[in-house]
């Protein structure tokens, strides 16, 4: 699939349909080593409660009574045994790249074979655990738009590979032409660094954040009990579930540290982990929807955290939602950086002052319509923050006070629309707007809108969706745009046809 030129250069190129590729050998010891250390476990503390309570005399009870020859002839099953089910994975898993979908075929009893089209693949990752990182391997996982269900994997290849392999698939989904006489070879895009997040930011963040606020409650109402009761022996009992938040602020940390965020030609990419690294790429155009929000004990600090939905990553629950995270922890101005990243055109001349006051603001500052004073006997607190605005490109939906939420949807990803009414917002006049998006993180919602508002905004976005689908350029974003004019004149003739066909 690649070549080396003298040079240094690692440059790519797809795969003919009779060549395929293996994984690294060390793949299958590196995804089973849990099942290995399992047995050596099991073995070990066996043979420690025998020393503990036989102690060395005679060696037998070391061994639980077994004849050595046996303890040796079990060992060397389960060798062989490990050693033929890991060379079996091995030889059978392999992948091939061509210029339109990714290949991987596995499984020595029930064979699986997955393809999915290049031009489908929303975000990329080189994830590189533990184990593997002792290899200098990494696992290329990459997924389509398919809800979240679609991730396929390569593991484990050699850290180079995976690097050239993803610079490979990303480059064909640009729509890099290829051609068959002379294939051209791609480099790896390369990156420019936007922002890098300190320690001290990302244990700030673990600290003050929601989980904090449970712990401290929890603590109170144990030590409480036990004040009732009499019976300090109450905070025995509550051990485990602070062992619990414990683990959670560890996952938090070491999740996002080293956090960085870069922009290229091939999207935006993001590093982070601290035991498990990824590197994670998200091509121009696959973010559906993006969702900023801030908890009351950041608000000193101004600080903020950004989502993206992307068509793949789902609800992303394996990964306690940090794949769809791309700022965990950051200032307005980082807010309003990662933004350009995603969202390169908001459609507005002074988008800071519309995003503060999206973020910040109440009432209709900067163009913001906030819901009815009638919304005052539900929303008392509220009903000012709930607001929606349309700017040229998206639609910015604004609600939460303690929890201040902004998100964002860009017209052209706009799947439905829906209006909510329940009997008391009935009575009083009121209707929620729901706009779906991908299934993910995001789920934007304009609270207790004036009927007249919900009915005006569900008519104008409907058309501004359709509109924008028509215009909204190739998902293959390195591919040359259209002649100028030509998106306009194609939504002319549309509407042509639209109008004569309901004469």
């Amino acid at each position: 699939m690649s070549e080396q030129r003298p040079g240094g250069d690692q440059d790519f190129s797809t795969d003919a349909p009779e060549i395929w590729h293996r994984v690294h050998p060390v793949s299958p010891l590196v995804r089973g080593w849990v099942a290995v250390a399992a047995v050596v476990f099991v073995f070990g503390r066996n043979s420690l409660d025998s020393l503990f309570t036989g102690g060395w005399n005679g060696g037998s009870s070391l061994t639980g009574g077994a004849p050595p020859w046996l303890i040796a002839a079990v060992v060397g099953a389960a060798v062989v045994i490990f050693g033929v089910a890991f060379y079996l994975s091995w030889r059978f898993t392999r992948y091939q790249v061509t210029d339109d979908h990714v290949h991987i075929n596995s499984g020595v009893i029930f064979h699986q074979q997955r393809r999915a089209r290049i031009d489908r693949v929303q975000a990329i990752d080189v994830v590189q655990p533990l184990v593997a990182r002792a290899f200098g391997l990494a696992e290329l996982k990459f997924e389509v738009a398919d809800g979240g269900k679609s991730a396929m994997k390569l593991a484990f290849l050699k850290l180079a590979e995976a690097k050239r392999l993803r610079a490979a698939i990303l480059a064909r989904a640009a729509g890099v032409v290829v051609d068959a006489a002379s294939p051209a070879l791609v480099q790896e895009a390369p990156e420019t660094p936007v922002l890098e997040l300190k320690p001290a930011r990302i244990v700030g963040a673990a600290v003050l954040s929601s989980t904090t606020v449970v712990a401290l409650g929890l603590l109170a109402a144990v030590i409480g009990l036990g004040a009732w009761s009499g019976r300090p022996g109450t905070l025995v009992v509550a051990l485990p579930i602070f062992i619990g938040i414990g683990a959670s602020y560890w996952k938090a940390v070491t999740g996002d540290f080293n956090f960085r965020i870069a922009r290229s030609p091939d999207g935006v990419r993001l590093h982070y982990g601290l035991l498990e690294t990824r590197a994670q790429t998200i091509p121009p155009g696959r973010v559906q929807a993006v969702g900023i929000s801030q908890g009351p004990l950041w608000r000193p600090l101004g600080w903020y955290k950004v989502h993206v939905n992307v068509a793949g990553y789902g609800s992303d629950a394996s990964q306690h939602g940090s794949r769809t995270v791309i700022l965990p922890a950051g200032t307005l101005d980082e807010v309003m950086a990662v933004l350009g990243l995603v969202f390169p055109d908001p459609g507005v001349d002074n988008p800071f002052e519309v995003f503060t006051a999206g973020l910040r603001g109440h009432g209709n500052a900067e163009g913001f319509i906030h819901s009815p004073r009638s919304a005052l006997w539900i929303d008392p607190l509220t009903w000012r923050r709930n607001a929606f605005r349309a700017t040229g490109t998206a639609l910015l939906c604004r609600h939460g006070l303690v929890f201040r939420r902004l998100q964002v949807v860009p017209h052209e990803r706009t799947q439905s629309l829906g209006l909510r009414q329940g009997p008391l917002m009935a009575a009083l006049g009121l209707v929620d707007f729901e706009l779906h998006s991908t299934v993910g993180h995001i789920r934007p919602l304009v609270r207790h809108m004036s009927v007249a508002n919900g009915l005006q905004l569900f008519d104008e976005q409907a058309a501004r969706a359709a509109t924008a689908r028509r215009i909204h350029r190739s998902e293959k974003w390195l591919q040359a745009d259209p002649p100028a004019g030509a998106a306009v004149a194609a939504e002319h003739h549309h509407t042509i046809e639209e109008q004569h066909s309901g004469d």
